[in-house]
């Protein structure tokens, strides 16, 4: 019985290797939960606050999945946080019309470049529900403040976990870059080829019919020979 359980052991570490060699060798490596393209294995990171708690977050979120953060180059793929913005409205009331309910909203917008292929952007939003108590008023507003910090540590999460869906996106652009570069050949084929019946040389003579004229003085007769 502890022979089978080892050898069926084996087998699953076995198989677990043959699936990590297998996503290796298609270009993708599993960092942290997520499957992120080799494209971004190294990442420069810039940012509308470069010292804000949104980047700190973001940095964080790079050691957590494997992403070695390097200086800004033209050579390196950028992720580029554009702006935040905070957004509320009410969801209810209370008897005397004071707000009871609100749906706090955090957005980010952000672009990813990759350099020699694209440049796209990006937004996610984060939204969550407060229920405010006008009978703790200091309270409310820490538990708020606190309330927006998760929201905007979640958004940096949702930031790599779109930067995951970037494989169809790179695929896309090899594809699409690919067919360029075939029609290139194409067109460039084309050209070298020759044109039908514009560079055959044609040796052409010129032939001239020549006609003896026989000049007759004026008072001469011309006999006609008798056959």
């Amino acid at each position: 019985m502890k022979a089978f359980f080892s050898l069926k052991s084996t087998l699953r570490l076995l198989s677990v290797a043959l699936l990590s060699l297998t996503v290796s060798a298609c270009g993708f490596h599993l960092r942290g939960t997520y499957m992120l393209p080799d494209e971004i294995a190294k990442l420069s990171l810039t940012s509308f606050d470069q010292y804000g708690q949104l980047t700190r977050l973001v940095k964080s979120q790079f050691k957590l999945h494997g992403i070695e953060a390097v200086p800004p180059s033209a050579t390196v793929p950028n992720l580029h946080l554009i702006s935040e913005s905070n957004g509320e409205r009410t969801l209810s009331l209370y008897q005397n019309s004071r707000a009871a309910e609100y749906e706090l909203n955090y957005s980010v917008r952000y672009s990813i470049t990759i350099p020699n292929k694209a440049s796209k952007t990006f937004s996610t939003k984060v939204t969550r529900t407060f229920l405010d108590n006008p009978l703790t008023a200091l309270a409310k507003s820490v538990e708020r403040d606190m309330i927006k910090d998760e929201m905007r540590e979640q958004a940096s999460r949702q930031i790599l976990r779109q930067m995951a869906r970037l494989t169809a996106t790179i695929e896309a652009l090899d594809e699409q870059e690919l067919e360029a570069k075939l029609a290139e050949m194409e067109d460039t084929k084309a050209e070298d080829m020759p044109v039908s019946g514009t560079s055959a040389s044609y040796n052409s003579t010129n032939t001239v019919n020549t006609e003896e004229v026989s000049t007759v003085e004026p008072g001469t007769e011309v006999g006609t020979s008798q056959p």
